[in-house]
């Protein structure tokens, strides 16, 4: 029962920090590249800004904690492929993820946070052109890492089966 509940507690963060990225992909970060620069600079500071909270900390910091404890419980239980499965999951989330975000997404935000919004309209299409093709690339990066850590987890369950 205790590991049906860590299993599933891996599988809900790893879906929900997927899904966070993913989101960013396929709607925000278009939707900002559509609007006024000085707007989506603006839009971006704080979002960035909000992200720091109690919500988004589990499944950002925890998912990989909740994988590796699950790799740890399902080894001791004799369950190697399914412990493989796990352990994939949160190197990858952990180097491709969590780590990735720390390295260039979150300087990145910083740096934008500093950024004083210019009045003039080009001044600011060039900041954000230059910061939104290079954080969408590394955001994408890090979307399919989650994408790959959710699906080995789930392999790991699956596996579980045989």
């Amino acid at each position: 029962m205790i590991t049906g509940a860590l299993l599933g507690i891996s599988i809900l963060l790893s879906g929900a920090i997927f899904g966070f990225f993913y989101a960013w992909v396929c709607s925000t970060m278009w939707g900002l590249d559509q609007a006024d620069p000085r707007v989506a600079i603006a839009a971006m500071q704080a979002m960035n800004a909000s992200v720091r909270n109690a919500v988004f900390f589990p499944a950002f910091f925890l998912t990989p904690v909740a994988l590796a404890v699950s790799a740890l419980v399902l080894g001791i239980q004799r369950r190697a492929r399914s412990a493989i499965w796990f352990a994939t999951a949160c190197a990858v989330y952990l180097a491709l993820g969590l780590l990735l975000t720390a390295a260039v997404n979150v300087p990145m935000n910083e740096a934008l946070a500093m950024t004083n919004i210019p009045d003039d309209i080009e001044a600011a299409r060039q900041i954000w052109n230059d910061y939104s093709a290079r954080w969408q690339f590394w955001n994408q990066v890090r979307t399919v890492a989650s994408g790959t850590a959710l699906l080995c987890a789930t392999m790991g369950i699956i596996q579980l089966n045989r």
